[in-house]
């Protein structure tokens, strides 16, 4: 029980400091590069705190359990809306910017094209080629967009360091990547073990340390985000995030093997993370930062998520 406790509390450690190093890498790379916060945080930042679901879902795939796989994504992308951007949300505001509605509209098409393809399920090769291709021209999109920003303005970022070496950002960049995942995993390798021991089981495990794990690494990002006032960041992670595990990661996992869809699925979590991905769309829409009790609303909307998968 005490190497499970060291476990956790060095997970939770690792999980902060890698989280701070990530921003701090990502807004002095937007700086070098000439672009905003926002888009690195879509790519460089969102791609980089899903490795974890990436990691879980393939893993799941060879391992017979597709289920699992699609229920990591869908899971995850319900707790980076409700509980990455609700739990920062009582520690300081998280400004929203009106200016995330193109990414946000994108994120939704993700999600729409998602529940299309699933009804026609199962996943199969040429639905991961479909859900890739979505990736691809999202990816060309930002691009297109940084090379917009650069040849019309410098970007203004708060936080920034301009003699900040090229290697220092790298290194930032790499501890922070790879940090949050290894302190993911101590963190919910020592909750799984402690919980274990308590006569928890392993369903009810699964269906809440394993999907709040994987989001771990966008959790201690958007709060490190938040701590820095780099709302760019912050809400680029978790929109970037929810298109990557839609598009990218079941996208891959498709070519590894089919993945069936479960009818509990198709009846109530895919229709669950429409509602939760649309509900984001009250803060960017209007950008109305999300205070103290929007955060509270959206930790009270997963409690009851997790209470009626029960």
């Amino acid at each position: 029980m005490m190497i499970d406790l060291l476990m956790v509390a060095g997970g939770l450690v690792l999980l902060v400091v890698a989280g701070d190093a990530l921003v701090k890498g990502a807004v002095n790379l937007s700086l070098r590069l000439g672009v905003p916060a926002l888009i690195v945080g879509l790519t460089v930042v969102a791609f980089g705190t899903s490795a974890p679901e990436l990691l879980v879902s393939v893993d799941a795939v060879l391992n017979n359990a597709p289920a699992l796989a699609l229920g990591n994504v869908i899971g995850s992308n319900i707790a980076n809306i409700l509980l990455v951007l609700g739990i920062p949300a009582l520690i300081s505001v998280v400004p929203v910017s009106r200016e995330l509605t193109h990414d946000f509209l994108v994120m939704m098409g993700a999600t729409l094209l998602f529940i299309a393809l699933a009804w026609m399920g199962p996943f199969t090769w040429m639905h991961g080629l479909a859900l890739l291709a979505g990736l691809g021209a999202m990816l060309w999109n930002s691009y297109r967009r940084a090379q917009a920003h650069r040849a019309s303005a410098e970007p203004d970022l708060e936080g920034a360091d301009a003699s900040i070496s090229g290697v220092k950002i790298a290194l930032f960049l790499v501890g922070g990547l790879i940090g949050l995942p290894v302190g993911a995993n101590l963190l919910v390798s020592g909750a799984t073990s402690i919980a274990t021991s308590l006569g928890v089981s392993e369903a009810v495990i699964g269906l809440t340390l394993v999907a709040v794990g994987t989001s771990l690494p966008e959790l201690a990002t958007t709060i490190a985000a938040a701590f820095r006032k780099e709302a760019g960041v912050a809400m680029g992670n978790v929109i970037g995030s929810n298109i990557f595990n839609l598009l990218g990661i079941i996208g891959i996992a498709s070519l590894v093997g089919p993945l069936p869809v479960p009818e509990q699925m198709l009846n109530v979590d895919l229709w669950v993370m429409l509602a939760v991905s649309a509900l984001l769309g009250i803060f960017v829409l209007t950008g109305r930062s999300i205070g103290k009790l929007a955060g509270v609303v959206l930790i009270a909307l997963y409690g009851a998520y997790l209470v009626s998968l029960f």
